[in-house]
């Protein structure tokens, strides 16, 4: 069974909102998931994935700092030809998806785009956007 990485910076908790349903759709789809916040989250938890979906929110028209630091951890994991994407919430302007993807593709990754922005808190909606979105990804791995 493929298995993603699903990795998330919080600091309201609506990231990790997004976070968790992005895993439900992406197990739907049939993926092994691993979710887990980007504080307690190690390059080794990269080992055998087969996807790699970051999510963050934007702070200040920048990359949450955990997720900064997380990135600088991974630049040496052998991600290339691994798909992957990126997700976050926003209060005004929503670059920390944008800054996520980049360095994915810097590393070699299948990059998913665009990835998937939601404003403030997600609603039923916005959540069921997230587990599309997971499911998306996911069936870009599982054949």
């Amino acid at each position: 069974m493929p298995k993603i990485a699903i990795i998330y910076g919080t600091q309201a908790g609506s990231t990790e909102m997004m976070a968790r349903a992005v895993e439900e759709g992406a197990q739907k789809a049939g993926a092994e998931t691993i979710l887990k916040n980007v504080l307690v989250a190690k390059a080794d938890d990269l080992k055998d994935i087969d996807g790699l979906i970051l999510g963050a929110p934007t702070y200040h028209a920048d990359l949450f700092d955990g997720m900064k630091n997380f990135l600088l951890k991974i630049r040496d994991v052998n991600l290339k030809g691994k798909t992957g994407s990126a997700f976050g919430s926003y209060g005004w302007s929503g670059e920390a998806v944008g800054k996520m993807i980049d360095p994915l593709k810097y590393f070699g990754m299948k990059v998913v785009e665009p990835g998937l922005l939601i404003k403030n808190q997600p609603d039923e909606g916005g959540l069921e956007e997230c587990r599309k979105f997971g499911e998306k990804i996911a069936k870009k791995i599982v054949k």
